[in-house]
C-alpha cells in the first residue's frame, strides 16, 4: 500500500449551509481524520491522508463517499497537489525554496511559475537516487503528498475533459461526441 497525502475541493451549491454541517458531512462519510476547510464561500476543502494502491482510485472514491453526503449539486471542483509552487515544494521537503531554484535538476515551469506535480516528484527522487551528497531534503515525509500527485493530476484533466461526472464522480464514455465542444479539438482550428 502507497500512503497518498491530498486535498479535495468541492463547490457547494448557493444556499445558507452551516459550516459545521458541512464539516460533519465529511465525517459521516467516514473520514473522521479529514482537516476540512470551510473559509471560502461556495467551497468546501478537505484534506486527507489514505493509504491505496492506485492514487486516482483512491481520490475517486474519497470524493464520491464525501459528495453523497453534501447537499445536493455539490461537485468536484478540484483535486490537489496538481500545480505547485516552488514554495509549496519546498515547505512539504522541510528546505528553502531557493534550495530546489539551484538545482539543474529542477523541471521548467508549466504555467506562470507552477510546475506540474508530477514532473517536480520525478527530480526529486532522481536527485535523491543519483546524487553524490546526500541532499537535504525530507522525502520522507514528502513521499505521500508527491504519490499523490499522479492521480490528482489525471482525475483533474479527465474532469476537464468531461471524462468524469464532477457531480458523482461516474466515468463517462470518452467518444468524441461525449466530450463538451468547448474542449474538443477540431482539424484545422
Amino acid at each position: 500500500m502507497t500512503k497518498l497525502e491530498f486535498d479535495i475541493i468541492f463547490a457547494i451549491p448557493d444556499g445558507d449551509y452551516d459550516e459545521l454541517d458541512l464539516s460533519n458531512a465529511v465525517f459521516e462519510a467516514g473520514f473522521e481524520d479529514a482537516v476540512v476547510g470551510t473559509g471560502l464561500p461556495g467551497l468546501l476543502a478537505v484534506a486527507l491522508e489514505m493509504e491505496g494502491e492506485d492514487a486516482e482510485s483512491v481520490i475517486v472514491s474519497t470524493a464520491r463517499d464525501i459528495l453523497k453526503q453534501l447537499p445536493k449539486g455539490s461537485t468536484l471542483r478540484e483535486v490537489r497537489p496538481d500545480l505547485v509552487s516552488l514554495s509549496d515544494v519546498a515547505k512539504k521537503l522541510d528546505v528553502k525554496r531557493q534550495a530546489l531554484q539551484k538545482r539543474r535538476e529542477m523541471p521548467m515551469p508549466a504555467i506562470s511559475g507552477y510546475y506540474r506535480v508530477t514532473e517536480i516528484a520525478e527530480a526529486i527522487f532522481t536527485i535523491t537516487a543519483t546524487s553524490l551528497r546526500q541532499p537535504r531534503f525530507n522525502v520522507h515525509i514528502a513521499t505521500p503528498w508527491l504519490n499523490a500527485g499522479i492521480g490528482a493530476q489525471t482525475l483533474n484533466a479527465r474532469i476537464a475533459l468531461g471524462e468524469v461526472d464532477p457531480e458523482n464522480m461516474e466515468y463517462r464514455a470518452t467518444d468524441k461526441k461525449d466530450i463538451p465542444p468547448a474542449y474538443q479539438i477540431h482539424a484545422g482550428a
